[in-house]
Order: C-alpha cells, then structure tokens, then sequence
C-alpha cells in the first residue's frame, strides 16, 4: 500500500509541479550556464549507494570541499540557491527518486556514506527502510542552514546537535510508522511552508500521540536551545 501510495502521489505530484520545476531549472541554468540538477550519491535502504536529484542550489563541484554540511551563510550557495532552500524547492526533484523506486515519500532523510559509516547499532536501523522526501525530523529541523550558521566546523556540530534528534525521530518513525501517520506528516511538512510554529506544534502533538518520549515531544516544538548529545546507542558526544 505504501508504495501505490508513494507512485500515484509522487507521479501526480511531478506532472502538477512540472511547470515549477521548469521554470527553476531555467533560472538555475541561467546562473552558470551549467546543469540545474546535482546528482546526489546517497545512502539508501540495506546501505545500497543511489543517486538523489537535487535543483542545483550551490556552485558547480560545490562537494569537492569535503564538507557534508550546508549552513544558511555558505559561501558556496548561490542566489537562486538561497530562494531554492527557503521554499524547499531542492527537494520536488526527489519524486523522480520516489517513482524510481529509491525513495518514499516518508521516511528518514538519507544521508551520504560519510555520515551513515558513522552510524551506531542502533542508528542502523535507519537504513532498514527506503529513505523519504520528508519526516519528523524534516520538519522539526527545517532549519538546519541556520543552527549551524556561523560554524566553523558544520560537520561537527551537525553530528553532535542536528544528528542525535535526527536518528532518534529517525528510529521512533521505523518503529511506529502507519499509513495514517505518513499522511499527517505530508500535512505538516505542507504546513511548515506557511507557519512553521503551527507544523511544529501538530509534529509534538503527533508524537505524543504515538507515545514517544518526554524529549522528543518538547525537541519538536524547538523552544528552547539544543545543546550537544550522543547519537542513539553511544555514550560518548561525537568528536
């Protein structure tokens, strides 16, 4: 069911955006007169390596710096790329990944291989399941640019404060993840892109819902700062 779900939705959802998509490409190709797409190698179900379609935000061979991590003040993000990541629209092109079959339209992130070899036992539980568009952890951390703005080092403060809550969210959807669940989520992240208060509000009511923990319904209101903690399964904070 699931997957009907993620073809007929992704298939609609490409044919309704196309005009969009169109039109972006153009300006991203207008920039630099180079390709509007970044094929993305990245980390999918059973740790099978695929390639994700990404709108080009940033400059060509942007990825040769050896730094996974993207803050909101980059220098190598364009100005089109800047409009691309405040709406998101980097991420329509991945319904090309959900009708191929790598991705659903729910599910966690995925991550490049860099990152996912750092992964704990437990953390491995992630990659038992397709990766998706978008999440719980899409949502609560749909600002990821700006809490590493200003890092000198964005790598390692994603894996010390971004990734903990990711993998966690990550492991608590695997583990109670429904068809009416992935709906409520498609509905938020929707939401997200006109009041993110009130998306992150339905985010923490859902996972109460769900039963999930104390700390994982106060991280998605993101009302308070985040401070640095172990990923799921270690003891230690990333260093």
């Amino acid at each position: 069911m699931k997957r009907l779900f993620d073809l007929t939705f992704a298939a609609i959802g490409l044919l309704a955006l196309s005009p969009i998509l169109v039109f972006v490409s153009f300006l991203v190709w207008a920039q630099d007169f180079r390709s509007p797409l970044y094929l993305a190698p990245r980390v999918g179900r059973s740790g099978r390596i695929f390639t994700m379609y990404k709108l080009r935000s940033m400059v060509i061979n942007a990825d040769k710096n050896g730094v996974d991590s993207t803050s909101a003040d980059d220098a190598r993000i364009t100005k089109i790329g800047k409009i691309i990541r405040k709406f998101k629209l980097d991420e329509l092109t991945q319904l090309i990944n959900v009708v191929k079959g790598d991705m659903s339209l729910v599910g966690p992130r995925p991550n490049v291989e860099n990152e996912t070899n750092k992964y704990s036992e437990d953390e491995k539980l992630i990659l038992s399941v397709k990766p998706g568009i978008t999440d719980f952890a899409s949502i609560i951390f749909s600002d990821e640019g700006e809490i590493l703005k200003g890092s000198s080092d964005p790598d390692l403060d994603y894996n010390q404060i971004i990734r903990p809550w990711k993998s966690r969210l990550g492991i608590f959807y695997i583990q109670n993840q429904t068809f009416i669940t992935d709906l409520k989520i498609i509905c938020y992240t929707l939401l997200s892109l006109l009041s993110r208060t009130s998306a992150l509000k339905g985010v923490s009511c859902l996972l109460k819902e769900k039963n999930a923990s104390s700390a994982l319904i106060k991280i998605a209101l993101r009302d308070a700062p985040i401070t640095p903690s172990a990923p799921p399964g270690l003891s230690k904070i990333t260093s």
